[in-house]
């Protein structure tokens, strides 16, 4: 299974970036999809969650101005970034939760893509 992320890259504070994560490989179903993002000398936090019903959570320091949402038929999950502000400056990296099935025994393994710098300017 291999998770890629796209759309990362510089912007301005006040403007907007979508990323973008597309899970590929051998894939029964997929759980829980999200963003983390690791700043410099930061631990790594959760950004946004989304469930593959479509209920979400978000960081505090990020409701309002950033939304997640998923396409199930693509594996696809996306972080739309409205005002971000200099402090979202990190490396921003999905996960998704994937269920495996080998006969009739399912298994669990939550995957992570590479990361994407995004640096947003003031």
């Amino acid at each position: 299974v291999q998770l890629v992320e796209s759309g990362g890259g510089m912007v301005q504070a006040g403007g907007s970036l979508r990323l973008s994560c597309a899970a590929s490989g051998s894939i029964f179903s997929i759980n829980a999809m999200g963003w983390y993002r690791q700043a410099p000398g930061k631990q790594r936090e959760l950004v946004a969650r989304i469930t593959s019903g479509g209920s979400t959570n978000y960081a505090d320091s990020v409701k309002g101005r950033f939304t997640i949402s998923r396409d199930n038929d693509k594996n696809t999950v996306y972080l739309q970034m409205n005002s971000p502000k200099p402090e979202d400056t990190a490396v921003y990296y999905c996960y998704a939760t994937v269920g495996r099935k080998i006969a009739t025994v399912e298994t669990w393994t939550d995957y992570w893509g590479r990361g994407t710098q995004v640096t947003v300017s003031s």
